[in-house]
């Protein structure tokens, strides 16, 4: 990690005040994590057979990522890089040669994120909040991430939404750099701003905006 890279200044006064907390929130989550895997299990096989043929290798894909309250756990996704891809950096360039054919297609339409449902059944995560994010990252802004992960981290939020070409965004010679002066604040910004005035309504509509911009 850069030494030059500083961490921006605090935002301060900030304070979790979701409306969305306790027993309701967690048993909303399970029952969805529960129906979306009963009925997307015929879509889980066909993927897992695409990346057999492909490539071969592990179908899944598992990285300790930040969770409530500094806990680290393993998030699970569908492998969408060649096997040991992720000792070649944290950040996915343009037109990354480490990303496979099915890859490719699997992170267009954000399937690769789907077996992080088995992370919402295990209280790991939530279905909307706060992307996890690895420690070298959280670390570089602790404060901010002090507020987030006094809950779960989740599957989509509005800043997942507002960044869904993530990799598209990269200038392949400035990717750490930019990732960290710009890219993670400005998605730190909306999800801590999101995070304060979410309901149950708000959170039913960035679940249909997220599984709309999949069938995309």
């Amino acid at each position: 990690m850069s030494s030059v890279l500083k961490e921006p200044e605090a935002i301060t006064g900030c304070r979790s005040t979701s409306p969305r907390t306790g027993g309701f929130n967690r048993v909303f989550d399970l029952l969805c994590a529960v129906v979306g895997l009963i009925t997307l299990s015929p879509l889980f096989c066909v993927i897992a057979v695409a990346i057999k043929l492909d490539e071969g290798g592990p179908v899944f894909f598992a990285q300790d990522r930040v969770g409530k309250h500094f806990r680290l756990f393993r998030l699970w996704k569908f492998r969408s890089m060649g096997t040991g891809a992720d000792r070649g950096g944290l950040l996915t360039a343009p037109a990354d040669f480490r990303v496979t054919r099915v890859g490719r297609l699997l992170r267009r339409h954000k399937l690769d994120e789907l077996p992080q449902l088995f992370n919402v059944l295990a209280g790991d995560m939530q279905l909307v909040g706060a992307r996890p994010e690895v420690e070298p990252y959280v670390q570089m802004f602790r404060s901010q991430y002090a507020v987030i992960l006094q809950d779960r981290p989740g599957i989509t939020d509005p800043a997942s939404l507002a960044n869904r070409r993530e990799d598209q965004m990269f200038s392949a010679d400035r990717m750490e750099q930019q990732y960290v002066e710009e890219i993670l604040p400005s998605k730190l910004k909306l999800s801590l701003g999101y995070q304060q005035r979410r309901s149950l309504l708000s959170d039913i509509g960035i679940l249909l905006r997220t599984a709309f911009g999949w069938m995309q």
